[in-house]
């Protein structure tokens, strides 16, 4: 799914963000105004320490987010965290709350650029495995690791090897500027109390789908001279009153909070979000095509790819695919699906078929899912949706 069109909304405390791909909505975004998004730092307070599995330590942290954060005690690159109820840390969030969860949170924060990526407790210099100009590359990293002062580390983005060198070196310093305000805001803080607000996610998708991204349609005028600002006439901006309403966004997230989603061929995905998983079952239903389960499959396998990224389905991802099980049938299937999700920003892995016969995945859980954000569970059912009979 190559995005070619991003919609931004902001309405009051919230904004929106819709990515479309051949006029197909793919992907959305909705924040409001005082979450803790992915990304943001904290002065948090413990509230408890809790003893985990291999006599591993967590702790609990009061962000002011409505549920306590979790912080695990052993984090790589980072000396075991060895502390006490009450006491202050600074925090960054890396997986936004969901449902009864709160949210994670890591010490080694990182500061994100539209270039770089300052990792103020690595000493090491890497760099996005989707770069392919390695002989740049590796010029760039050389410059780099000329510019980085004391204890410091960074990654180069994606869209580093594209820009001058000297937009680089000022981003690093802007950088170390937006961290050292960080420290200073701690010093004087009161925890919970926020520390660092990221940037506008937009500019996260611009520069994520840069090759492929051709107009931005927004209700902001402000965001449209920041992003006239950022990257001149990269993008042909449009400004709409309701571009949600415009571009039809709003039933096509209602077929996305739906449990069966249609098929060209007249088969049926049944999607299932539960505590433990995501259970996925394709049925042939009313199949008008030729009658090979296969062709069925392979459409099935596109559309699941769509709809995980769309509804931000993550953890444990189990799909039943119709007719035989066995994997000679279902090779082509799995290619399919892998194919389909290869343009993934949280990178899905397929682990491939479980001796049962049912296709698994793996998927980084970062927000909530699209349910999430915009249901809440029922008191009488507790989710179970079935009448007493």
């Amino acid at each position: 799914m190559k995005i070619d069109t991003v919609l931004y909304e902001k309405k009051n405390a919230e904004t929106s963000i819709a990515l479309l791909s051949g006029g197909r909505l793919c992907e959305l975004e909705i924040t409001a105004d005082g979450k803790a998004a992915e990304g943001n730092i904290y002065l948090g307070k413990i509230t408890r320490k809790i003893d985990l599995a291999h006599d591993k330590v967590g702790f609990f942290i009061d962000i002011n987010d409505g549920h306590d954060a979790f912080l695990n005690a052993e984090e790589a690159g980072m000396r075991e965290a060895n502390m006490t109820e009450g006491q202050s840390i600074v925090v960054q969030v890396i997986q936004e709350k969901r449902a009864e969860k709160g949210a994670r949170v890591i010490r080694g924060v990182q500061l994100v650029g539209s270039h770089i990526v300052y990792c103020p407790y690595r000493l090491t210099v890497e760099a996005s495995s989707r770069i392919e100009d390695k002989e740049k590359l590796a010029e760039y990293k050389e410059k780099v690791l000329e510019n980085t002062t004391g204890q410091e580390g960074w990654i180069l983005r994606t869209s580093s090897v594209e820009v001058p060198f000297a937009a680089i070196a000022a981003e690093m310093t802007e950088l170390r500027g937006a961290y050292e305000a960080i420290r200073v805001r701690a010093r004087s803080a009161k925890a919970p109390s926020l520390l660092y607000s990221k940037a506008d996610s937009l500019f996260e998708h611009l520069n994520r789908d840069m090759e492929t991204v051709s107009k931005v349609v927004t209700n902001s005028r402000n965001m449209e001279a920041e992003i006239k600002e950022k990257y001149g006439d990269r993008f042909a901006v449009e400004i709409k009153a309701d571009p949600f309403k415009e571009y039809g966004i709003e039933d096509a997230v209602y077929e996305a909070l739906q449990k069966t989603v249609g098929l060209k061929s007249g088969g049926r995905i049944h999607i299932e979000e539960t505590k433990a998983l995501v259970a996925i079952d394709v049925d042939s239903g009313d199949d008008r095509g030729n009658g090979s389960i296969s062709r069925l499959n392979i459409e099935a396998a596109e559309e699941i790819a769509r709809q995980i990224r769309l509804r931000n389905l993550s953890g444990k991802i189990i799909i039943d695919f119709a007719g035989s099980s066995e994997y000679k049938f279902l090779k082509p299937v799995v290619e399919a699906l892998e194919e389909a999700l290869a343009d993934d920003p949280l990178k899905a892995r397929v682990l491939g078929v479980s001796r049962a016969g049912n296709v698994e995945i793996l998927r980084v859980r970062r927000r909530p899912t699209l349910s999430d954000v915009l249901t809440v569970e029922c008191e009488a059912c507790q989710g179970t949706g079935r009448i007493a009979g």
